[in-house]
Parts: C-alpha cells; structure tokens; sequence
C-alpha cells in the first residue's frame, strides 16, 4: 500500500512525492479450498472474481467422469481476471489453481474433503469445512458416488437443483462468510 501526494499537475503530467508504504496482506479470515469437477471454462471465468472477493484460497479442478473432455484451462487467463478482481475488492493473494485427474486422486489427497451431493444433511451441520467437492453439470456418477460413500456429504437448504457454478458459489459463501 502507497500513500502519495500530488505535488504538482499540468496539462499531461502529474508529479507525486511517496508519503509512505507499507506492505499488507489483504485475505479472508478463513481458508476454502473447492474441488470442482470440470465444466466450461466460460462458466469458471464468470464466477472467478466473485470467488476471489470472497475469499476462497485454492480450487483444484478434477475431471469427473460426466465432466465434458474437450475443456482447455487457461490459467494465466483466469490470474489476469483474478488480478482485476483483486484490484476492486483490495485482496492481496491470488487464488492458487491445480488440477487432477479424477475424484480418486484428490480424495486420496485431500482425505478430510466433504462433498456437496444429495443427502440428508444440510450445510449447516458441518462448521469447519476447510476441502469441498463439487461435481459438474449432472452430478457424480453412480462409481464415484460409490468411491465417495466414505465422505461427509451435505447438501443446502433448498428445494432447487443448482447449476455447477451457482452450487460453488453458494457453498464458498456459506462457508466462508
């Protein structure tokens, strides 16, 4: 952070003496971090910088087996709305970005993930998600469901189904703010 004061301006020139600057850090009290299936990557750069204002610290994207093959992620692009978004909202750190190459492998990473899917339970009963799964368009598949079956699943309190985005979106807010 810089604090300046303008010493003098003309026609097509300002100049500016530093009064200050320090060094902030700018993040959310609490740390989100989404696996989401693969879905379109104009979807993703929709809903980015509303992730970002909102705190969420990394998202892993995972092909899922009802995640549509052909998507190619850009991620120097989503750093580049990410930065526009850091820039309004005044956060400081970036979201980070990995992939993996299906539920399996980030499950075995992340063995504490809860996963948001049809059940019983509500959102409201868990009060300190840290790993979320999301699925893609469709949900899981009846193999990861069954890989899954060990997890902690919740759903929100609604009767709606939500689109993929809309489901992040919604759970990231819950959960973080």
């Amino acid at each position: 952070m810089f604090e300046y004061e303008i010493i003098d301006i003309q026609n097509r020139n300002m100049e500016l003496k530093r009064i200050s600057s320090t060094h902030q850090v700018v993040a959310s009290q609490k740390e989100l971090h989404i696996g989401w299936c693969l879905i379109d990557a104009k979807s993703i750069e929709k809903i980015l910088p509303s992730l970002s204002e909102i705190g969420v610290s990394k998202i892993s994207f995972i092909s899922c087996e009802r995640s549509q093959k052909n998507f190619k992620l850009d991620t120097k692009r989503f750093n580049r709305i990410l930065e526009a978004s850091m820039q309004q909202c005044g956060r400081s750190t970036y979201i980070e970005f990995d992939t993996y190459k299906d539920i399996r492998a980030f499950i075995k990473e992340f063995p504490q993930t809860k996963v948001f899917d049809f059940t019983d339970k509500t959102l409201d009963e868990y009060t300190d998600i840290k790993t979320v799964l999301i699925g893609c368009e469709g949900g899981f598949s009846q193999n990861e469901r069954a890989l899954l079956k060990e997890q902690d699943i919740f759903r929100l309190n609604t009767p709606m189904i939500l689109r993929s985005e809309s489901a992040v979106m919604a759970v990231a807010s819950k959960v973080l703010l």
